[in-house]
């Protein structure tokens, strides 16, 4: 197991370190098998520093689930927020990029596939799962409602929650396909195959939800 190298640091970095160190030992022996210890040689520190910021393993476990969970959230609202052009083009990029690395990685896919048991048996997780659901969804359906008027149509709130909903299933389940099996498709299948899918749910034509902000 390799140490981090000191340096000085902030609290909230110090803090940072010992999740990254978290999701580090996660990755490596599984939520159960990673021990303080192992958390602590990791980050460079002692068992007595992580309880300073930690009460417990299960609060480094927690926060590592919140991280990763976030991270990927954020990776894809970020993609939306960044896109140049229409509401079109966000959307897109939004799709986009939950379905290409770094949101596609076998590594997250393990963390994510380990932290996922929890959801149900502990609250703090269950809670977690839920705030980050939410803020997926919301921006989704904010993207959704924007792109419809700009098609002209006038979404209701519940077509664009029914809608959000069925997109992010089909998200998740060519996210985990994607990230078990990347060598099976080429970069931008698996995006393609979920531009094409929300096309037809939403009753687009064939490339209604193509860049028309490229080349």
């Amino acid at each position: 197991m390799s140490r981090r190298a000191f340096h000085r640091a902030s609290e909230t970095e110090r803090r940072q370190d010992l999740i990254a160190a978290t999701l580090d030992c996660i990755a490596e022996f599984g939520v159960q098998g990673a021990t303080v210890r192992q958390i602590a040689t990791r980050a460079g520190v002692t068992g007595g520093l992580i309880r300073h910021y930690f009460a417990s393993k299960d609060q480094m476990v927690q926060a590592a689930y919140r991280e990763t969970m976030m991270g990927m959230t954020k990776a894809a609202i970020d993609a939306a927020d960044s896109a140049r052009g229409d509401a079109r083009t966000r959307l897109r990029s939004f799709i986009v990029a939950n379905l290409t690395p770094p949101v596609t990685d076998p590594r997250t896919l393990s963390l994510w596939a380990g932290f996922i048991g929890h959801v149900r048996l502990d609250p703090v997780f269950g809670a977690i799962h839920k705030e980050n659901y939410l803020v997926f969804r919301q921006a989704l359906e904010t993207l959704l409602a924007d792109f419809l008027k700009e098609m002209g149509r006038v979404p209701s709130a519940a077509e664009c929650r029914a809608q959000s909903i069925a997109i992010n299933g089909l998200i998740d389940g060519l996210w985990i396909e994607g990230s078990l099996a990347a060598d099976m498709f080429d970069e931008t299948e698996l995006a393609q195959v979920a531009l094409r899918s929300v096309e037809a749910m939403l009753g687009l034509p064939t490339g209604g939800l193509e860049d028309t902000n490229k080349g």
